[in-house]
């Protein structure tokens, strides 16, 4: 296990060095077995006496604990200073391929950037982080990864009085949109380029001896994040607090906090109750992410021309539009560009909001239709039917065009229609159930979180429509 911290060694002046501050009487409550097996731990790595790694009582060799610091724009507002709040960067483990990963905890203690806060988190927020990062892996979005959940008996104040918690987030990097702004609008343009020098040595080396890097650079990241939104929208995620400081210069899905998976499709559906004006609905999120380019190319000004910044951000659209493009027509199952595909798809999500139709059930009851039946599975979940089959005849004529037999078209589908997503109801249950130690509910879920794609019997009731009390549920900045 070797482990180093670049960010410690190369950027200073962007940092406060500091260690955790463990938790009472802390337990590791769960772990994720796969992500383990990808750092290289074995079993032994979680047993009771290394409590010590996981709850911030004990640093691994290497390890040189730090809060970052950064700023952002918050709800549409400049915010000013913010930065790790609850959160200490450990280290970076340097795995046998090449690859550098942060080891970050969550829950950590008070550092410099807690504000009013009290630098904790809680089990319910550290359980809903865990499973979302892990179904949005495995749903094949690019996300951060948790490994850890600790639990404890010390008391924390939110809503109510809950169990303080800490989870290990690992991810490639932490650097996020709102570390540039936090240099550029406290005018210190060389730590603006020092910082855009280290992302680009340690993330894009390919293009570190460039003349033109920065524009390289930032075009990637206009490409990566429209990439990433495509993805939100494919699959009906709505991330709830898309912040600049919540935004990943590689094009991660990062702090989860109250995001949730479309239920009934609502174009305008809003995930965070704290977001009263809607900014951050779901059909608005491609065009906050737009927003939010923008102010990171204000930051990087000093950097490059107007002009480099616009042809830059000039990607943006079209890169959205083709990943997006390119995954709904698989959730439609065509594998070419058809001149009316676009309407196909606007024809079925019309149909889906007039209906309150179930975004996941609706596009996972299609991939089992037989393009030689005149009716599909999914006619009986709609109520007006002539409108279904007026839609269902267009459909079907566009599949037959490609000649290609059910089992390969719904196979196809199926690999780009999941059958489970996390609903907000379903982390629920396993919150209420691991409050009381019981990470059953907690393990079968994450179980079949990691195989979204598959038909499992065995999981066939957490593949249901959710109950009416479960698409109620509200989540806030503090989930």
């Amino acid at each position: 296990m070797q482990f180093t911290n670049t960010w410690h060694q190369e950027l200073e002046g962007f940092y406060t060095a500091l260690t955790p501050t463990p938790l009472k009487n802390p337990r590791l409550l769960y772990h994720s077995a796969g992500l383990a097996a990808e750092l290289g731990l074995d079993d032994s790595w979680f047993a009771a006496d290394k409590i010590g790694i996981w709850s911030g009582e004990s640093l691994l060799p290497g390890m040189q604990p730090l809060a970052q610091v950064y700023s952002g724009h918050q709800f549409g507002v400049w915010a000013g200073q913010l930065g790790d709040g609850r959160g200490i960067l450990l280290g970076e483990q340097r795995l046998e391929d090449g690859r550098k990963m942060d080891w970050h905890l969550k829950g950590a203690g008070l550092t410099p950037y807690s504000r009013m806060g009290d630098g904790r988190a809680v089990l319910r927020s550290s359980l809903r982080e865990f499973l979302a990062s892990e179904a949005m892996y495995h749903l094949g979005v690019p996300t951060s990864r948790a490994l850890t959940v600790v639990t404890s008996d010390e008391p924390v104040y939110r809503e109510t009085t809950e169990r303080g918690a800490m989870l290990l987030r690992v991810a490639e990097s932490h650097l996020r949109f709102g570390h540039f702004e936090h240099f550029f609008y406290n005018q210190q343009p060389e730590k603006v380029r020092e910082l855009a020098d280290y992302a680009i040595r340690h993330h894009w080396p390919q293009w570190q001896d460039e003349e033109d890097r920065y524009r390289l650079w930032f075009t990637d990241v206009v490409r990566r994040t429209a990439r990433l939104i495509a993805h939100w929208q494919s699959v009906g995620f709505a991330h709830g607090v898309m912040n600049t400081d919540n935004m990943s210069i590689l094009g991660l899905t990062l702090d989860y906090g109250p995001y949730g998976f479309l239920d009934d499709y609502k174009p305008d559906f809003i995930c965070n109750h704290s977001d009263y004006q809607g900014r951050y609905s779901f059909e608005n999120q491609p065009v906050v992410g737009l927003w939010n380019l923008n102010r990171l190319a204000h930051a990087l000004s000093g950097l490059m021309t107007t002009e480099q910044l616009k042809q830059a951000l000039a990607e943006y659209e079209p890169e959205l539009m083709r990943c997006w493009g390119q995954q709904m027509r698989a959730k439609l199952g065509f594998t070419t560009q058809g001149k009316h595909d676009n309407d196909i798809l606007t024809g079925l999500l019309a149909l889906m909001t007039k209906e309150g139709s179930d975004y996941t059930w609706t596009f996972r009851q299609l991939s089992d239709s037989v393009q030689q039946g005149s009716t599909s599975p999914l006619r009986d979940e709609f109520i007006d039917r002539e409108a279904f089959d007026s839609w269902y005849n267009i459909w079907r004529q566009r599949v037959l065009e490609e000649e290609r037999s059910d089992e390969d078209r719904q196979q196809q589908m199926k690999q780009a229609n999941p059958a489970i997503v996390l609903r907000n109801y379903l982390a629920q249950q396993a919150i209420e159930q691991a409050e009381k130690d019981d990470i059953s509910v907690l393990s079968r879920l994450h179980q079949a979180l990691s195989q979204p794609y598959a038909d499992a019997p065995e999981f066939a009731d957490l593949m249901q429509r959710p109950p009416d009390w479960g698409k109620k549920l509200e989540v806030s900045c503090s989930s």
